[in-house]
């Protein structure tokens, strides 16, 4: 397993364990809607949004060269933020691993 990939996964976990406990404490919806009751929040909430949606031209184009279907990673990430990326650079890491091997 490549250092990269123990990167990617150790940053999931870690991601994933601070989303749970905002999902737990908030809710899915109540996440969203701290974001608007401040400008500082709103701000915050626009800038996921636009490195979001970089993230996703990113990763359609990305995957012409390394031959991962991105749609499902673009969903994740309309759905889930950051996991989405997260999750395709993984399956990324992880067929770039299996063709240097084959």
């Amino acid at each position: 397993m490549s250092g990269r990939l123990i990167a990617l996964i150790a940053v999931i976990l870690a991601f994933g364990a601070l989303s749970a406990q905002a999902l737990m404490e908030a809710g899915y919806i109540g996440i969203f809607l701290q974001h608007f009751e401040t400008y500082a929040g709103m701000q915050v909430l626009t800038d996921l949004v636009i490195v979001c949606v970089l993230a996703i031209i990113w990763m359609i184009g990305d995957a012409k060269t390394s031959g991962v279907n991105p749609w499902p990673f673009v969903v994740l990430t309309l759905a889930a933020g950051a996991f989405g990326p997260l999750f395709y650079l993984v399956a990324r890491e992880v067929k770039s691993r299996a063709k240097q091997t084959a």
